[in-house]
């Protein structure tokens, strides 16, 4: 498939020169102002641009700003198009984020090795991120599972949360009633977050995690502890690494995955959208996967009870938006489930190692 290149530039007779040089190596599309680009670039996503310096009203300088300023648009390369290349506009260009520049008139064969060059290179970038994205969420669930691990769960529950989480996100976007609060870059960093949501267990005892009867009132207190050492610990790491965002929807989750929407959860009794929206579809994604689970000290329900528990928290426990949407699509979870003994239902709803 040929790259989309877009070229921006208000001289007509050039943007014309420079297409036509083009189109028969690339798809092309052209722009007379900084505006129409950005609007084309939100619309299209080309994998490069050519962007005149030289503009009315909004400039080269001002564009790549914009464009740099979005983090959609960010990774998309730019070399800047000018016909005055002195030192300053030189460093300004690089400064700005330009990968290159081309003086005008653009001689054809350098022009096409400098696009040929910078497309290579951004298809490797993209290449790298991805294979470091997929080994550091590799290494994330990893950890996560070991964790899980610590009260007798085989791990398989942070994979299955973060599928219910993703399916159920996305149901959310496709109806829109989160529309300013969740967009799909916000759905893939709480996707990536979610295998987080109980790291902090790695601070309570195994002896409670592991135990089979009732927690007393001052054991369940130390369980609960998790949230907070949880946020704790993926606060830190965030701070030290504030462009990892997906971390910071990891610290909101891992602390108040377990509140309630009306009020009577922990650690701090947030109610209502005072829970952060992340915490919100985490908490239904991990009750519903804590029912169909054996656990030391229950045994698992079927899908339809499980079903039953999300339902019947609707308004108190869980954000009735989200359960209303988890209603519509109660038989995708069913496909998905890991297939669990369909035992007795729990007695008081106990959930204390989800």
């Amino acid at each position: 498939m040929a790259k989309q290149i877009l070229v921006v530039d208000d001289n007509l007779a050039s943007l014309k020169q420079i297409g036509a040089q083009l189109e028969s190596h690339y798809e092309v599309s052209l722009a007379k102002s900084g505006a129409l680009a950005l609007k084309i670039c939100r619309l299209e996503k080309p994998d490069l641009i050519l962007l005149d310096v030289e503009m009315p009203e909004m400039d080269g300088f001002q564009t790549i700003a914009v464009l740099k300023g979005d983090p959609d648009l960010s990774p998309i390369p730019v070399i800047f198009l000018t016909g005055n290349l002195d030192t300053d506009t030189e460093l300004r260009a690089l400064e700005s984020g330009a990968m290159d520049f081309i003086t005008k008139p653009a001689n054809k064969d350098i022009l096409f090795h400098r696009l040929e060059l910078h497309l290579q290179f951004a298809a490797y970038q993209n290449s790298l991120e991805q294979t470091v994205k997929e080994l550091e969420e590799s290494i994330v669930t990893s950890f996560a599972e070991l964790i899980e691990c610590k009260d007798d769960n085989a791990g398989t529950h942070v994979l299955r949360t973060g599928r219910y989480v993703d399916i159920l996100g996305r149901k959310l976007l496709e109806t829109g009633i989160f529309e300013g609060e969740l967009t799909g870059e916000d759905l893939e960093m709480i996707v990536r977050a979610a295998p987080f949501h109980d790291i902090g267990k790695i601070g309570v005892s195994d002896t409670l995690l592991l135990k089979e009867g009732a927690l007393t009132k001052d054991e369940y207190e130390l369980v609960k502890r998790h949230t907070l050492i949880g946020a704790r610990f993926l606060g830190a790491i965030y701070e030290r690494t504030p462009e990892q965002r997906y971390l910071k929807f990891a610290e909101q989750i891992a602390e108040s995955h377990h509140e309630r929407y009306d009020g009577a959860g922990y650690p701090h009794g947030l109610a209502g959208d005072k829970i952060p929206l992340c915490a919100r579809i985490m908490a239904v994604a991990n009750v519903y996967d804590g029912c169909i689970t054996d656990r030391v000290y229950r045994k698992a329900l079927g899908h339809e009870e499980a079903c039953q528990v999300v339902v019947d928290g609707k308004g108190s426990w869980f954000d009735p938006r989200i359960v209303e949407v988890f209603e519509g699509m109660k038989d995708v979870f069913a496909r998905l489930k890991v297939s669990v003994e369909p035992l007795v239902k729990i007695q008081g709803k106990d959930m204390r190692h989800g």
